[in-house]
């Protein structure tokens, strides 16, 4: 199962229920601004997306993703989204799709979602949880990598995974794999998730810089 594809297909169903100007989790994104960074993300013009992931660079990045997101109409963005990238992008490759995509279009699923006061999590098959876990375990070391003087472990259903340096109090972090990615990516007030560890511990965690 293309669980990233999947993911893809069910955030463009949400995007065009919710319209392009609905709000967002995303900073001060529209819906069509969000889907707009994603067309970016995946276009040619890497010079245009350089900015995603090279902060110098992410003002020119914003100012092209708002004039795409004005200058094309909103079902046509979001029918380029689902279509998925250009035949010669790397990500056309099933694993490197689910690397590259399948966190990325949950999160921004459910910064729509939640966006729009939709509080409840989705009803996630165990395929999905499964790949959110483990994409969860892979990335966690680097969305910690500004908690200091703390280990974290996170605890699911399944798994518990320690990201340790040794230095300091443990904070466990109990709850879905996908909530806990989604409080990893600095969804802090919208994460169903919960806290185990000293008082101090627990609240230098939660103002922690996170996320990429």
């Amino acid at each position: 199962m293309r669980l990233a594809r999947a993911e893809r297909h069910a955030l463009c169903d949400t995007l065009l229920a919710a319209g392009p100007t609905a709000p967002t989790l995303s900073g001060s994104w529209t819906t069509a601004d969000l889907a707009a960074h994603l067309v970016l993300r995946e276009s040619h013009r890497l010079d245009l997306a350089a900015g995603i992931v090279a902060p110098p660079l992410a003002q020119r990045t914003d100012q092209a993703t708002r004039r795409l997101a004005e200058d094309t109409p909103f079902e046509s963005l979001v029918e380029k989204v689902r279509s998925g990238p250009p035949a010669w992008h790397p990500t056309r490759l099933r694993a490197l799709d689910e690397a590259a995509n399948l966190v990325e279009m949950f999160v921004h699923h459910e910064d729509v979602r939640r966006a729009r006061g939709v509080v409840n999590p989705r009803q996630l098959d165990q395929d999905m949880t499964d790949g959110l876990s483990a994409r969860l375990v892979a990335m966690a070391p680097l969305m910690l990598r500004g908690v200091k003087d703390i280990d974290v472990e996170l605890v699911t259903a399944r798994t518990r995974k320690r990201v340790s340096r040794g230095r300091g109090p443990v904070v466990e972090i109990h709850g879905h794999p996908g909530e806990q990615i989604l409080f990893l990516y600095g969804r802090k007030g919208v994460a169903q998730v919960e806290f185990l560890g000293d008082d101090a511990s627990v609240a230098s965690l939660s103002s922690a810089s996170l996320g990429v």
